[in-house]
């Protein structure tokens, strides 16, 4: 959001403040980046809307970092300034992706035949699952059943059906399983990645539709042995709160809280 404006990323549309406005007779409009509206939300997030993955040691004042894999990547930032916390929109989920291990160095390889760019978001979203999926099977580390294969090629969109057999405890797909497994541990690296570029000593939230999906692979040591692992920094980590966002209307509960806060009079 630029001006009062926006083009959305992966959609076609285009927006604009006064736009809305005029057609909607609304006086005051205010057009929210999807993460902002979802990290405007933390302060004011329940206990039950909330998973906690670490404890850590918070800092009640300290900087939050909102991370949430969906279709794409987001990623945002809250600032205390004193009085309260104030969200800060990013585009991280664009930036490069760094591996952290040699696997991660394969599938930066096997990404590249593919994207001339390989960003985080292509490796850590709904739209990056069936890439991850078809990487453990070029690695061979493990095989595809026939019987999945046909639901994969029959299916619109690959990724609940993955995601599904890999949850579905009366099924046992090793395939599905390391895609989540590696799934967490990428989204492990990169919300280390911004813990550490923001000290996040408030916590680091993950939001979005999957996480709240795939709690039984968080729980897993693979997302937080990921997210500690930073050399010199690891014992910082261990000390940094992770919780998953379990509240499905929290970019709602944002934008609420955004336009009783600052749009209405007085």
């Amino acid at each position: 959001v630029e001006q009062g404006a926006v083009a959305a990323t992966n959609l076609p549309w285009r927006m604009s403040e006064v736009e809305l406005g005029r057609a909607l007779n609304i006086p005051r409009v205010h057009l929210m980046n999807d993460l902002a509206a979802i990290a405007t939300a933390v302060p004011v997030l329940a206990d039950s809307d909330r998973y906690t993955l670490n404890p850590g040691q918070p800092n009640a004042t300290g900087p939050i970092a909102v991370i949430a894999p969906g279709t794409g990547l987001g990623e945002a930032f809250l600032l205390h300034d004193g009085a309260n916390y104030c969200a800060y929109p990013s585009e991280g989920g664009h930036t490069d992706f760094a591996p952290g291990d040699a696997y991660a160095d394969g599938l930066l390889v096997y990404m590249r035949q593919s994207f001339d760019h390989v960003s985080w978001e292509r490796v850590c979203s709904g739209l990056a699952i069936p890439h991850l999926y078809n990487y453990v099977i070029a690695s061979g580390h493990a095989e595809e059943p026939a019987w999945l294969a046909s639901m994969i090629n029959a299916a619109t969109d690959p990724t609940p059906v993955i995601i599904n057999t890999a949850l579905d405890p009366t099924k046992d797909v090793p395939l599905c399983q390391a895609t989540l497994r590696l799934f967490v541990a990428l989204l492990g690296t990169e919300a280390g990645n911004m813990a550490l570029k923001m000290l996040t000593t408030g916590g680091v939230y993950l939001g979005g539709g999957i996480p709240p999906r795939i709690l039984p692979f968080l729980d897993e040591e693979h997302f937080l042995n990921a997210f500690r692992h930073k050399g010199r920094f690891t014992p910082f980590m261990a000390r940094i709160p992770v919780h998953v966002i379990l509240n499905p209307q929290a970019a709602l509960l944002g934008s609420a809280h955004y336009g009783l806060t600052h749009l209405l009079p007085g």
